[in-house]
């Protein structure tokens, strides 16, 4: 089971966008992620008139390690680590500051 899904909030915890938020863009193998905002980089790109792209230089985001983030946690307003846990015969992830499920209504558990 994948701790950080497509579509979670994430925050950075190392690197040059330490600090910063985004959702989960996709997963591009086991260990990377692109997450939208973060790791932007300026990609200089040759002009094709055959695909109607114009030449220039364009932000493009680029996949960051997985172990460079946390899942957001709404509860704490912080990162926080992801456990696994059996929940009526499913697993489910949870945060390991306070047990609630990963996704539950804040407050819930």
């Amino acid at each position: 089971m994948e701790r950080i899904r497509k579509g979670d909030e994430v925050v950075v915890i190392t690197g040059k966008d330490k600090g910063k938020r985004g959702v989960v863009l996709r997963r591009v193998d086991d260990s990377h992620l692109v997450v939208e905002g973060i790791n932007v980089v300026k990609k200089h790109t040759r002009p094709n008139p055959m695909k109607g792209v114009a030449g220039g230089i364009v932000d493009k985001t680029m996949p960051i390690d997985q172990s460079n983030v946390l899942l957001f946690n709404p509860a704490t307003s912080k990162g926080d680590r992801i456990g696994i846990r059996l929940v009526d015969g499913k697993k489910v992830r949870v945060f390991k500051s306070n047990d609630a499920v990963v996704g539950a209504k804040v407050g819930a558990k």
